[in-house]
């Protein structure tokens, strides 16, 4: 389980694909040490297990279903990737509950500035957009944030100075893809209405024209 606060931006060292899947190291000297072999870490928004660690980065092993379903699969050499260690107990919950669970990925459609403010902007894919609402939660490249408006499909965030400095969302340029994380939450509540209409009766087609499946 993460929250979405980044700790660190680590650099790609290394991508070795084959088998079906990529060994990806990560250059992260402030992170690094921390790790032992089999901690979770979540790499934009992707939750991996280290399976190799130093004093200055850490291996993970990412598998084809996600190199197919996230932009882990287009990493490169140093690229420079959110980075964050999974939460402990005690840890104060400064997002949101964030899985590492990536729901899909989004195309940025535009970035713009207003003074301090940057105004960041996200088409997202149609079945996830029921899941998002104005002032509610998503997760982008595992960065915690806030929606501040919808309209169609797209997601636009008002970023903050610190967000945008202390993460790679100021890589990001149009055209990129970005992992996406809906709010646990609004998932849960659809999977129990859905579940609770079928008990109850309700027709398959009137799930239907409400949106459930």
């Amino acid at each position: 389980m993460f929250t979405g606060l980044v700790l660190e931006i680590g650099i790609i060292a290394r991508v070795i694909r084959g088998g079906g899947k990529a060994e990806i190291e990560v250059s992260a000297p402030l992170l690094s040490p921390r790790f032992s072999v089999g901690d979770s870490v979540a790499i934009n928004g992707v939750c991996q297990t280290v399976t190799r660690c130093s004093e200055r980065s850490f291996s993970v092993e990412a598998l084809a279903e996600t190199m197919k379903k996230t932009t882990l699969g287009k990493l490169t050499q140093g690229a420079r990737v959110n980075l964050e260690p999974a939460v402990a107990a005690a840890t104060p919950l400064g997002g949101h509950f964030v899985q590492g669970h990536v729901s899909g990925t989004g195309t940025v459609t535009s970035v713009c500035r207003d003074r301090e403010n940057v105004y960041f902007t996200v088409t997202v894919p149609a079945d996830l957009m029921p899941y998002c609402v104005a002032e509610g939660s998503i997760a982008i490249d595992g960065v915690s944030l806030t929606i501040a408006r919808l309209a169609g499909r797209a997601v636009t965030i008002n970023v903050i100075p610190h967000t945008w400095e202390a993460t790679v969302l100021a890589d990001r340029a149009v055209g990129d893809s970005v992992n996406l994380e809906t709010d646990i939450i609004a998932r849960y509540v659809e999977r129990f209405l859905a579940v609770r209409a079928e008990h109850s009766g309700v027709r398959s087609e009137q799930l239907t024209a409400w949106g459930y499946q």
